[in-house]
């Protein structure tokens, strides 16, 4: 049976629908002459008066009788909207069909209400909008989640109905604080004279540390261009330009293991300078963090940040991005073991190792479940073993305590600045794999034992990186950056002699910002002679030819008046995380992947038809025998 549909007063044509979830009959309204006047969350008591039209999604119905209230919402906020039955009768009418989602246009006139009714917890809790006339612009089905701040909806959920997460205001304030953090960024280098500069992000494959996105090209077969990891070579040509200062909001791409602050695709906020050395790098920087963060966030950063090397970051919190925000660093007590007679440690002295010691201050009277947990955690984190002293008063506890003489613990104790209550951990092994471990056993201890101020923000410049590292899959030597990372000048000149000798011994003019154990950013001083990036090529692998082949093009520009220049990039999702206080980047991107790489919405990457792939000359081949692809 059919269902006679009437044009609603107001304007705009009608659209059935079907039988809807009341008697009535419904009929949805186009917007016609009708415009906004104000956002729903932007409405205060100094409205009180005014004939308003507003435009959002019914959050919330409540009906009452005689009185039907609304929480309306649109991006702003929530206003509350209250339909009487005798002082509108449309509007009334309408009110009774709403349900949760509906888009609606309301028109209607701003009441204070009275102070019993006041709404403490909105912005716009003491006012609501008598509505006049409510215009049905479209229906919804009901949604598979709440739509609350507090979500409790799985995170795959949330992404495969992305549109609907984004419409809760936490997500909202995350989009709206990135819009006003990257207009910062554009405002504040702008006015420093850096020109913003589009770069290609279909280009050749080059080393930049991850696998790279490939595109077929249809009118080359068996030819491709890569999607930009970064956009490093470019903005090293734009410096022989002569350009001076660039800077670029950009995508970039890489095909690599993702975690809660990596994704496939990303965005970076790239800075490159001319005639420019660390310093003025770091100036740049360190006022640009201060802009945003007053700007954005109302805050003021202490400048000039604290600086630390590579080697001495490792050395004191186990890692190349330390959180600073709380102490407990690490100490080296080797020396109190010297001709020790506890076997285990004399076997590793022995090899050369060393013994790192961490002090957890006032947990000596930790149970000894709790310190066979700790043993456990240093384990699981590569240490061998893990030696626990408590010092007492007037004794040391410790399952070692019978192959340690009482000059050993007192030595330890020295070392390491302990005193009476304190749990002294150390772990015996290589330089670095006993840092990293004693590095990660501190923020475990620091989290737990609530050390760690969650209100602050402690940055830091941590520089002298090394230029080279050895890939642990192949046991080949890669740049530790990128290849076109300038060495310092004093290892420069001692170059070819490093490389022979001790490859890892050469630093580089490398640099990163870190902020409570994250970091935010990596740049060098750039390469700018071809005779400087051939010797890095040679102790690469990279022969003449090899070279000329894959990077021609920069080695000629070099021959052409390149200038000294370097820079910057910035992860610009990992940055507004930091900034939002967010858990993972995924909730300050607007459409991003799951952790395996795929796109719930959109069912993506998907195949493609087989006639697009006869067009490009590509064929499938069927993944080997037992492997299989990524699942979530």
């Amino acid at each position: 049976m059919g269902e006679r549909i009437e044009q609603s007063p107001g304007s705009g044509k009608v659209e059935q629908i079907g039988e809807p979830r009341t008697e009535a009959r419904l009929a949805l309204e186009d917007l016609g002459d009708l415009r906004r006047t104000h956002y729903c969350g932007e409405l205060r008591v100094e409205d009180a008066g005014k004939s308003v039209v507003l435009m959002g999604w019914v959050r919330r119905r409540r009906d009452l009788g005689e009185l039907i209230f609304i929480d309306l919402a649109d991006r702003t906020g929530i206003v509350q909207v209250v339909s009487s039955r005798d002082r509108g009768a449309q509007a009334f009418s309408a009110a009774e069909l709403l349900r949760s989602e509906y888009v609606v246009a309301i028109e209607g006139t701003v009441t204070r209400r009275s102070p019993e009714n006041v709404n403490p917890a909105l912005p716009t809790g003491e006012i609501e909008v008598e509505a006049v006339r409510i215009h049905i612009l479209n229906t919804a089905k009901t949604p598979p989640f709440y739509i609350q701040d507090n979500a409790n909806a799985d995170e795959n959920l949330r992404l495969k109905y992305r549109y609907l997460d984004l419409r809760r205001y936490p997500m909202l304030r995350n989009l709206e604080l990135r819009h006003r953090a990257v207009k910062a960024v554009r405002d504040y280098l702008s006015s420093l004279g850096f020109w913003e500069i589009e770069t290609p992000m279909m280009t050749r494959s080059t080393p930049e540390g991850a696998r790279d996105y490939v595109v077929p090209v249809r009118n080359a077969p068996g030819k491709f261009f890569a999607l930009a990891q970064s956009p490093q070579l470019f903005k090293q040509l734009l410096m022989v330009a002569g350009v001076d200062k660039y800077f670029q909001i950009n995508r970039c791409f890489r095909d690599e293991d993702l975690r809660a602050d990596r994704q496939p695709e990303f965005t970076q906020i790239d800075i490159e300078m001319s005639f420019a050395g660390e310093e003025e790098v770091f100036s740049l920087v360190e006022g640009l963090l201060g802009y945003m963060w007053e700007t954005v966030l109302g805050v003021t950063l202490p400048v000039p940040f604290p600086r630390t090397t590579y080697r001495e970051a490792m050395a004191r919190y186990g890692t190349d991005k330390p959180d600073i925000r709380f102490g407990m660093e690490i100490h080296d007590v080797t020396e109190a073991f010297r001709g020790t007679q506890f076997k285990v440690v004399a076997d590793v002295l022995g090899r050369g190792g060393r013994v790192k010691a961490l002090v957890a201050a006032g947990q000596a009277g930790m149970s000894r479940s709790q310190v066979d947990a700790l043993v456990e955690k240093a384990k699981e984190y590569g240490a061998k073993g893990l030696i626990t002293l408590a010092y007492l008063d007037g004794e040391v506890r410790s399952p070692a305590r019978k192959f340690l003489s009482e000059s050993e613990l007192e030595r330890v104790r020295e070392m390491s600045g302990a005193v009476t209550g304190d749990l002294v951990l150390c772990v015996a092994g290589e330089d670095v794999p006993a840092c990293e471990a004693l590095g990660k056993m501190r923020l475990d201890l620091g989290r737990m034992l609530g050390m760690i101020p969650k209100e602050s923000s402690a940055f830091l410049w941590v520089t002298e990186f090394p230029l080279l590292k050895v890939n642990e899959d192949t046991g080949e030597w890669e740049a530790a950056h990128h290849p076109f990372t300038s060495p310092v000048p004093e290892d420069l000149e001692r170059f070819e002699e490093l490389a022979r000798t001790d490859r890892g011994a050469i630093r580089a003019r490398s640099y990163d910002v870190v902020l409570n154990g994250v970091e935010l950013a990596s740049g060098s001083i750039r390469i700018h002679r071809r005779d400087v990036q051939e010797k890095v090529f040679r102790v690469l692998g990279l022969n003449e030819e090899e070279a000329r082949k894959r990077f021609g093009f920069l080695l000629e520009a070099f021959e052409y008046g390149a200038p000294p220049h370097g820079g910057i990039a910035f992860g610009m999702d990992r940055l507004v995380m930091m900034m939002a206080g967010a858990e993972t980047i995924r909730e300050v991107i607007a459409f991003p992947k799951t952790s395996s790489g795929t796109c719930v919405m959109t069912d993506a990457p998907a195949p493609i038809d087989r006639e697009k792939l006869e067009e490009l000359g590509l064929e499938i081949k069927k993944p080997d025998a037992g492997r299989s692809g990524p699942s979530d």
